[in-house]
């Protein structure tokens, strides 16, 4: 059994990844940390962990906890994995994992040292619906991928929510630009290699509240769109020459829209329909950590995969500031 320990209570972490840990083969929570004590013992008596900490260094000192996961701000992310991993403890990263990829180097080497696990928290890459989108595309499906389009927009102008706090990490492209970005690349097993963006930042806040994105590939461009201020929205669409595929609930599956993936023809004439209401992606995810901890095969979101992808959101800022020319991954 894997003993997690949690960093923080969070959002993200009380109402999606600490009940899928809980949930999940292999694996069981056992402490939780905050700066607050009560609020640790408070989280840890819900959720049935048998340790709490009132600091998030007597969490990776204790030898009950054997893997960590960081659901802090963006901007402390890289500086607890790296303590954690100096720790000895395995890591699970909430996304975006930096704010730069130059960032990420470090901890490559410090996880090599160490001999543990780390990996970013991309929990759509353990959900059935994206595998079988890989599948459909790489037999064919779809014919020859010469386009995909993606959107992802939620409403939130809450001045005190880390995502509206620029030195925190926030604004659109690292809280859910990373996920168009990410799924293409997963579902086609390609790499980009140019970008072009314009931004639109929030007076008030400084963050980045809408943008608007294209990125190349060696044979298909990506274009996609995000905001945190617009009418919630997700979605992914893939389109081929012989026919398209369309992914609703993209990201967020079964609480945006039930997780569905839609395949059409060329002419109409032919379509299917697959569904996976009952998939836990944070569970799911959970459970392929476990295993690779274990010694397993399971697919993790490793570190350098997490390079590659915040290269890619790193050239959209570059692109912008050059005033949205095309500039390279």
């Amino acid at each position: 059994m894997l003993r997690w320990g949690i960093l923080s209570g969070a959002k993200i972490a009380r109402e999606q990844v600490i009940p899928g840990i809980v949930k999940a083969e292999g694996c069981v929570l056992s402490a939780i940390a905050s700066r607050d004590l009560g609020r640790a013992q408070a989280l840890a008596e819900h959720f049935g962990a048998r340790h709490a900490f009132g600091s998030y260094e007597a969490l990776l000192e204790s030898p009950e906890v054997d893997a960590v996961y960081i659901p802090l701000p963006t901007s402390q992310h890289v500086e607890w994995a790296h303590r954690a991993i100096e720790a000895g403890k395995h890591v699970l990263v909430e996304k975006p994992l930096a704010l730069k990829a130059s960032d990420i180097e470090p901890l490559i080497a410090a996880r090599d040292r160490a001999g543990v696990e780390v990996a970013e928290a991309f929990m759509v890459r353990h959900h059935p619906q994206w595998a079988l989108v890989r599948d459909w595309i790489a037999d064919g499906r779809i014919g020859r991928l010469r386009h995909v389009q993606g959107a992802f927009s939620y409403y939130n102008v809450d001045p005190a929510n880390m995502r509206n706090q620029i030195e925190l990490g926030g604004g659109a492209l690292p809280d859910i630009g990373v996920y168009p970005v990410v799924t293409t690349r997963l579902a086609t097993g390609t790499e980009a290699v140019s970008a072009r963006a314009t931004i639109e930042r929030d007076p008030n806040f400084g963050t980045d509240m809408f943008a608007d994105c294209s990125v190349d590939f060696p044979e298909f461009r990506l274009n996609f769109y995000v905001s945190t201020q617009m009418a919630a929205r997700q979605t992914m669409v893939f389109h081929g020459t012989d026919g398209f595929i369309e992914v609703d609930g993209a990201f967020n599956a079964g609480l945006y829209a039930q997780a569905a993936v839609h395949w059409h023809d060329r002419s109409h004439g032919r379509a299917e329909t697959a569904r996976f209401g009952g998939a836990d992606q944070y569970r799911l995810q959970a459970e392929a950590f476990a295993r690779k901890v274990a010694g397993g095969g399971d697919d993790i979101f490793p570190l350098e995969d997490s390079i590659r992808n915040q290269r890619v959101i790193d050239a959209l800022y570059r692109s912008d500031a050059s005033g949205g020319g095309t500039v390279a991954v």
